[in-house]
């Protein structure tokens, strides 16, 4: 009997990649709807490039599926972009660090380990909840500073604005125009929707909560158990990538 054309389809997929040929394959191939073409094909050729020859297919199913390897990328895209001109930004304005929402600040593995690492130190310390209940615990409530500003994630290192009074209305849930992020964000969240696309059937690729990650820090939580209980659902990194693409299409008119 004659297959289905569904049924032809799935006999011709490859499996989950299995070296670095079949890894590079399934990148190739990775589809993420909702994302502008030209920002997939762009993490997508960052990403290929990332994995170069002298790469092991065993260290990249690690950098890949911790985020290292969008960290690397998103970073080295952050110190080629120029600040855009004319920012409002200032030491202790903090409310850029203000996270609402449910899913606490999108972040890595990689990303909530390395802030964990610089948090966990200052267990038993007052956090930035003392400040406004909604701010990132690792604020310290007082100077309204960040306690681990060089371990931030990206969604902390690409958020800039033009307009503090902006940055205010928006962390009290007020839409004002003035804010934004710049495109090492989008990259970054992109690139890790690839690896996780690309890795499917192969190694989980997760996402995180970055208060739930600094709050247990400071309560001196285990670095395993607190990313345990702050791990996102599955479909929180597409959601995030959508938002992102959304901000791109309401900027471009």
């Amino acid at each position: 009997m004659p297959r289905s054309p569904r049924a032809a389809r799935r006999a011709a997929k490859p499996g989950p990649p299995h070296d670095t040929a079949s890894l590079r394959a399934a990148i190739a191939a990775a589809r993420l709807p909702g994302t502008p073409p030209q920002v997939t094909e762009q993490a997508r050729a960052l990403l290929l490039g990332w994995l170069d020859p002298s790469r092991t297919f065993a260290d990249a199913l690690r950098d890949l599926s911790s985020g290292e390897a969008a960290r690397a990328i998103g970073l080295a895209l952050l110190d080629r972009t120029p600040e855009p001109p004319g920012l409002d930004c200032k030491s202790g304005c903090a409310f850029c660090c203000i996270l609402p929402g449910d899913d606490g600040g999108t972040v890595t593995a990689a990303e909530a380990r390395t802030l964990h690492a610089a948090l966990i130190p200052l267990q038993g310390t007052p956090d930035g909840t003392q400040w406004h209940p909604q701010a990132c615990p690792a604020l310290d409530p007082a100077t309204r500073l960040c306690r681990a500003y060089e371990a931030r994630p990206m969604i902390c290192r690409t958020y800039v604005s033009r307009d503090v009074t902006a940055c205010e209305a928006i962390a009290e849930g007020h839409a004002k125009p003035g804010t934004g992020t710049l495109p090492a964000q989008i990259i970054t969240i992109t690139v890790h929707a690839l690896a996780r696309a690309a890795l499917h059937g192969t190694t989980p690729v997760h996402t995180y909560n970055l208060r739930a990650i600094a709050t247990a820090a400071l309560r001196g939580t285990p670095a395993p158990d607190a990313l345990k209980s702050a791990r996102h659902s599955p479909k929180s990194l597409d959601a995030e990538r959508r938002r992102l693409a959304r901000g791109l299409t309401r900027g471009a008119g």
